[in-house]
């Protein structure tokens, strides 16, 4: 099975969006070695998801997943329409 991968960059935060991914809407946010899986919320609001493993490594430095947060929030727009990209608009 071939995955293909959409990215964006901001503020030094990579956030990837991967086409055999699933619902909820959300990108994965990643900063070093830290990654992070935020939900878009379809009030334009993104969350921490609550899924098992959302933040990776377990002992992230919470500085690094403040900041992915931040960014997503800050770009919540661009993200959405990343998601929208490779899944179409639902």
């Amino acid at each position: 099975m071939i995955m293909d991968v959409a990215s964006l960059v901001f503020s030094g935060v990579r956030f990837s969006v991967y086409s055999n991914d699933h619902l909820p809407h959300h990108v994965h946010g990643s900063i070093e070695r830290t990654r992070v899986i935020v939900d878009l919320l379809p009030t334009g609001d993104v969350q921490l998801s609550a899924r098992a493993r959302a933040i990776r490594p377990r002992n992230a430095k919470s500085n690094q997943v403040i900041k992915v947060l931040k960014v997503a929030a800050e770009h919540s727009d661009e993200l959405r329409a990343l998601w929208e990209k490779v899944h179409g608009a639902a």
